[in-house]
């Protein structure tokens, strides 16, 4: 994990970013999602749980500018799969699995960000288990070097994903005027005993990692792969 852990304490603002992998011992599902913000309106915000998932709310409702890009349930549960994303995208994915859609359709309908110029892509991810197995992919869709007239569509399938791997992706390369958009195939990150033996030590070394600046909040979720029950943790930053 080393690797990964070092990445984000060298990087700034990475924006927005999920984790998705599978644990040292191969048998769980290990999920991460994080929020950074750099103005007032994004950093006065929480995770809150949401049935099986979690969303996003004000921590102080008197300071809301604009909510629409930053108020949305990040994670959704549909049946044996668990939707993870960056924005309002997790109901239209969520809504598209529901009617037997692929991942990667159900995202068709969708670009990125309308929050010119820096046009943050939409990162998006689902883990199926089922049968004793776990797959995976992850999405982003970008604007063709902040263009907004060009959509880039990549998504990234990762079938019977091996154990003490994980694959990050996240909405910026660094900070910058505009934002750099995330750009590559999703960082491969390997994981050591430690790192994925519970759920605390998981959570707890991804918060410490982050720009102590600029995180918000994560949310991180251990699934096991023999029967799909899961358990998760929240870490706010506004308390």
């Amino acid at each position: 994990m080393g690797n990964l852990e070092q990445k984000l304490r060298d990087t700034q603002y990475p924006g927005r970013g999920i984790l998705v992998g599978r644990s040292f011992d191969g048998k769980k599902a290990v999920i991460a999602y994080f929020i950074m913000g750099r103005s007032e309106n994004s950093r006065n915000r929480i995770f809150v749980e949401d049935g099986d998932g979690i969303r996003t709310q004000a921590f102080d409702p008197r300071k809301m500018k604009d909510p629409s890009l930053i108020i949305y349930a990040p994670v959704r549960v549909l049946g044996n799969k668990t939707i993870v994303t960056n924005g309002d995208q997790t109901d239209t994915i969520y809504e598209g699995l529901d009617r037997q859609l692929t991942f990667e359709q159900s995202l068709r309908s969708r670009t990125f960000e309308p929050d010119g110029p820096n046009y943050t892509p939409r990162i998006s991810a689902v883990v199926h288990i089922e049968d004793g197995n776990c797959n995976f992919a992850l999405s982003i869709l970008k604007s063709d070097h902040n263009d907004p007239a060009s959509t880039l569509r990549y998504t990234f399938a990762y079938e019977h994903p091996v154990a003490a791997k994980g694959r990050f992706i996240s909405t910026y390369v660094d900070n910058g005027e505009p934002l750099p958009s995330f750009a590559g195939e999703p960082f491969e990150a390997d994981f050591d005993e430690d790192f994925t033996q519970n759920i605390d030590n998981f959570t707890n070394r991804i918060w410490a990692a982050l720009n102590e600046d600029n995180k918000v909040s994560l949310f991180t979720r251990f699934i096991s792969i023999a029967d799909g029950t899961f358990e998760s943790r929240i870490i706010n930053r506004n308390i």
